[in-house]
């Protein structure tokens, strides 16, 4: 099993980039949402520093929920099958629901998410993702927000993990090699 210090890694998005595309993304929101009941969902674990910092960025009266997905169980690629991990606390009935997420590649995380959670009546739902992977889409998943669009490479940092590293890196990177 490799571990964190035999990765080789190239910066592929700086945190200048993610910090202008989050507040552009946070204005957005807040102009459609200004005077509105919202719950922006932070999808765990992943999400956690897009979605901190989204919603700092975001000028309006907002309620915090989270919960927990897995599709990659520790590997390099989406096992198809996704699970849900950690569930709403709050009720979504007839408020405006923000789904903030990472990165979607294969759209079936996102698309379980959104029935998830429009099962429960929202008024609407808004998605958010820092990344979209287009080549990687098993599955039509229209979203609202894409922060950028990457090719289907693996990417880590910035809330995005391999094996449970490199969430703490304030920039996207490529694993180039694993050693």
């Amino acid at each position: 099993m490799e571990h964190a210090g035999s990765i080789k890694l190239t910066t592929f998005l700086t945190e200048k980039q993610i910090q202008e595309k989050v507040r552009s993304i946070g204005a957005a929101l807040s102009d459609r949402f200004r005077g509105k009941d919202v719950v922006a969902v932070c999808v765990l674990k992943g999400s956690f520093m897009f979605y901190a910092d989204l919603i700092r960025e975001m000028d309006i009266d907002i309620a915090c929920e989270f919960c927990g997905l897995s599709s990659y169980h520790g590997g390099l690629r989406s096992t198809g099958e996704v699970r849900l991990t950690l569930d709403l606390n709050s009720p979504v009935r007839d408020r405006h629901v923000i789904l903030i997420e990472d990165i979607v590649d294969t759209g079936l995380t996102m698309n379980f998410l959104k029935a998830h959670v429009e099962a429960r009546k929202p008024k609407s739902i808004t998605t958010a993702a820092l990344l979209l992977k287009p080549h990687a889409l098993k599955v039509e998943c229209p979203l609202d927000h894409v922060g950028f669009e990457i090719p289907n490479d693996f990417v880590v940092g910035y809330g995005l993990d391999y094996q449970g590293y490199y969430r703490n890196l304030p920039y996207v990177a490529q694993i180039q090699s694993i050693n």
